[in-house]
């Protein structure tokens, strides 16, 4: 059987590993054809090494890490090739790939969309205006991909508008945010975090929304849930999966 290796980014919050459990469940009920594993980069067990020298010592000949990551920054360039690099010099019968992270695919801005519905959001209200919560990064042309997230969310609805924050330095910050989608109209507010799992960075952004809500008169706002364990999260992890897996069996071959 094929191996997939679910790599999250791990966090001290319980929540986190709780929600990626539930999305790497969701995978294996998707794929059952595959040996699905979670491994973290950082902060919760097991790790990625750890995963590869388990699977290596039974016999496992290869594996594709897929980083369940929304962008591709130094954790996805830097940190997991490192890592992959060095399980090839101790298991070098091992072939190893890395896919593409899971990144801004058409069928996440679904699933965000879906998260906002479920609420009871209708995607028909032209009152409707949504912050979407993004991490936030160092890196310029990320963030510029994040701020389009915002436009992308609206398609398809008839929501009055939408802007990207940031749970980081980053500008706009939720407060800022939530003042725009104020100012061009919108009498519901939504905060929809693009975020595969909970944790204490999107805590910030709720505990900035509370404040932006008790100083403004903003009333309440709709908090939607993660990404989390949807199928079309799962249906990215897979394609990146397969994609990957063509890349191995031509190494394989070669």
């Amino acid at each position: 059987m094929n191996t997939l290796i679910a790599v999250a980014h791990g966090s001290r919050d319980p929540r986190s590993a709780q929600t990626v459990a539930a999305v790497v469940e969701g995978i294996r009920q998707r794929r059952p054809d595959l040996d699905v594993r979670v491994a973290y980069l950082d902060l919760t067990e097991p790790s990625v090494e750890d995963v590869i020298d388990d699977i290596a010592s039974r016999g496992c000949e290869s594996a594709v890490a897929v980083p369940l990551l929304l962008g591709s920054a130094f954790h996805a360039r830097v940190d997991l090739p490192a890592i992959l690099d060095a399980a090839r010099r101790r298991h070098p019968q091992l072939f190893l790939v890395q896919s593409d992270v899971l990144g801004d695919d058409r069928l996440l801005i679904d699933t965000l969309r879906s998260r906002i519905v479920e609420t009871g959001i209708d995607a028909g209200d032209h009152g409707v205006g949504v912050a979407v919560a993004a991490v936030g990064s160092s890196n310029a042309v990320a963030n510029q991909r994040a701020r389009a997230l915002a436009e992308r969310v609206l398609r398809g609805t008839s929501w009055n508008a939408a802007v990207t924050c940031f749970a980081t330095a980053q500008d706009p910050g939720p407060s800022q945010a939530l003042s725009r989608l104020t100012a061009a109209g919108s009498s519901t507010l939504v905060v929809a975090p693009w975020f595969l799992a909970p944790g204490l960075l999107l805590d910030r952004v709720y505990s900035a929304v509370d404040i932006h809500s008790r100083e403004h008169g903003t009333g309440d706002v709709v908090r939607v849930g993660v990404l989390g364990n949807h199928r079309l999260v799962a249906e990215v992890v897979s394609d990146r999966y397969d994609a990957a897996a063509r890349r191995l069996t031509v190494r394989r071959s070669a």
